[in-house]
Order: C-alpha cells, then structure tokens, then sequence
C-alpha cells in the first residue's frame, strides 16, 4: 500500500470515529435559567418555573413538560427531588396527543414510601416502567432527597439505573397482553417529558445523548 493509501485509509477511519463521537456526544436538556427548548403540553406553562437554578412543577394545574426535539434511542440522565407524597414521571418517545404515559412511555418518579402508595402495583413504584416492567430492586430515596436516574432507550429495550443500581432491564416484546394499553411499546421515536401530577417536583442535570 502507498504513502497516499495509508494516509487515505487514515484519514476515513479518523473521520469515522469523529461522526461516532459526535453523534454520542451529551447534550444538556435544561440549562438553568429558563424554559428554552421545552414546550408546555396539555397545561399551563406556568406550572413550571426555573427557581435557582432548579426545573421545578408547581403541582399546580396539570399536562406535561416536552422537548422540542423528538428523540430515538438515547441514554438520559437527570437528577429529582421529591416531596412526601410526591409523583411525577418521565416520559419517553411520547406524541403529542394521547397520554403521554400509555401512547408513548412512562419511568415512574414517586415518594415509595407514602403511605398512599402503599397498595400500589410493582410496576407503578419508583423508577418502573410505569404498568409493564417493575423496579427490582427498589431504591428509591427517602422524600426531600437528590436522587440520580439514568433511562437508556435503545430499539426493543429499556433499561432503568436508580441511585447507582440497575432496576430495569425491559424486553418491550416481551409484553404482547400491553399492547392494546400501552402502544407507545411499539413507538421508535418521540418526545422525552416530565410529568406534572399536580405534585410539586424538583429537577436538575438534565442531559442526554443520541445511541
């Protein structure tokens, strides 16, 4: 092979790796001073606000917090805090019309330990698969404390890390009695949101990257 070979070859391999980088590269979802690259759905834009720094719901009103941009397979990562009694969820590859939790899909973010939640279903506690996939085990952090949740969607599978341990690990076939329910299962693209459930909610870091 030639000087001018080698340096071609070179040069395409180099190339190939930037666009793999780029196209993996973190991208913040929030930046701390206001709402930009986020549209209010079903519900009041003043049911969030950015106080300190903070994404927060009011709890007041209701609907939810969608991106701009619509998003594939992708690793998030975010941190919330809850109040006691608090609920919310983050929805992925939602649409616009419909329940975002049900024609797209909801990683449930929730005080477990509330005594109104106590006779909830497995797969509606903290960090579910909201309605098909359960949190095992459950690690969810007492109410009032910062806890960090990474959700990696990637085709037919979603995998759910809470507080540094791997709770989810969902086969989306693999749930065919779902469907008629949840055909957000079978959507390969959608917005990421966050839920208001008429609970005041805290959230920060968020960032996400393209898989």
């Amino acid at each position: 092979m030639s000087t001018s070979q080698i340096l071609s070859v070179v040069c395409i391999a180099v190339a190939a790796v930037s666009a793999s980088a780029q196209a993996g590269e973190w991208k913040p979802l929030f930046n701390g001073k206001d709402l930009s690259g986020w549209k209010a759905i079903d519900g009041p834009a003043s049911s969030w606000q950015v106080v300190e720094g903070l994404l927060s719901c009011t709890g007041q009103g209701h609907g939810w917090l969608s991106t701009d941009a619509e998003y594939g397979d992708f690793e998030l990562e975010l941190e919330f805090r809850v109040p006691a009694g608090g609920n919310s969820g983050v929805f992925l590859r939602a649409p616009h019309e419909g329940n975002p939790a049900f024609a797209g899909m909801e990683i449930q973010v929730l005080d477990d330990y509330d005594a109104q939640y106590a006779n909830l279903k497995p797969a509606q506690y903290c960090g579910s698969l909201y309605d098909v996939a359960a949190a095992q085990p459950r690690v969810a952090k007492k109410a009032g404390e910062w806890q960090k949740m990474t959700i990696v969607a990637d085709g037919n599978r979603v995998k759910v890390t809470l507080n540094g341990t791997q709770i989810v690990d969902a086969d989306l076939t693999a749930h065919p009695d779902k469907l008629a329910e949840h055909p957000g299962l079978k959507r390969g693209k959608g917005y990421v949101g966050l839920q208001n459930h008429s609970s005041r909610l805290d959230y920060r870091n968020l960032r996400i990257r393209a898989l």
